[in-house]
């Protein structure tokens, strides 16, 4: 029977969870590993795992049970290691790196950050910033509509300043929340966000990084932002050769 590895945390964690339901249908019943000081967080896995909702839940709570009491290191969604064995081998193997990102994550939670345009209030800046964009519309509007030439130009003129807002308002919401965290992970590009970042934020400051996030959401009126959290730190375990050994990496729990 292979093993789903949702976690990893120090055997002295006050709270981890034991005998709650995890992954699968009927749910696996979460249990925990030892190999000296660390302990995995742990469950038998089912067959034909897929990443439907009922079990991207299942995987969150059980980190969020973990979190509560202590530091957890998140695995991400799908972390299948062959057997029980392979698991504490790894633990022990790999141990120094667990207990570094255990220290530097203890105490901390990951906000994400989404960010895409409002189409009403871009095109009224972009109208706003761009006199020859402006005219051409007046102009068309006078025509009646204007030739498909002067429309196509148009489209194309809109286009092209409001790709290169999205890249300026990009940066200045990095320079505007990163001072505010501890550590930023931009992630990978998705259809309709100008910029998805996740900060890594001390849970004492969570207050304060969400009145920053708040300020540039007064600021950037034409930005619509979007912030999932508090999360475990999945973006910054930083888990490269320290995966346990024969894990498939599955989908990676997320918010879309």
């Amino acid at each position: 029977m292979s093993t789903y590895v949702y976690g990893i945390a120090a055997a002295s964690h006050p709270s981890l969870p034991k005998d709650i339901g995890g992954v699968g249908d009927p749910p696996r019943p979460v249990r925990i590993l030892k190999a000296g000081d660390l302990a995995a967080v742990v469950s038998d896995s089912p067959e034909g795992l897929r990443p439907k909702r009922r079990d991207l839940l299942a995987h969150q709570h059980v980190l969020g049970e973990a979190g509560e009491g202590g530091s957890v290191l998140p695995m991400r969604f799908g972390s299948v290691a062959p057997d029980d064995a392979s698991v504490t081998q790894v633990l022990a193997e790999r141990a120094e790196h667990y207990r570094e990102r255990l220290a530097a994550l203890q105490g901390r939670a990951e906000y994400n950050v989404k960010a895409t345009h409002d189409e009403e209030s871009v095109l009224h800046l972009v109208l706003g910033q761009n006199p020859q964009a402006r005219a051409l519309v007046e102009a068309n509007q006078r025509a009646g509509g204007g030739s498909d030439e002067d429309r196509m130009r148009l489209g194309e003129m809109i286009a092209g300043a409001i790709q290169d807002l999205e890249a300026s308002d990009a940066e200045d919401l990095l320079r505007a929340l990163e001072p505010a965290a501890e550590a930023v992970s931009v992630g990978p590009e998705s259809h309709g966000w100008l910029a998805n970042l996740s900060f890594l934020v001390d849970r004492e400051f969570a207050e304060e990084f969400l009145a920053v996030v708040e300020q540039t959401r007064k600021n950037h009126p034409h930005l619509a932002l979007r912030v999932v959290g508090p999360l475990p730190p999945y973006s910054f375990v930083e888990p490269g050769p320290a995966e346990p050994a024969g894990t498939t990496a599955g989908t990676a729990m997320s918010e879309e």
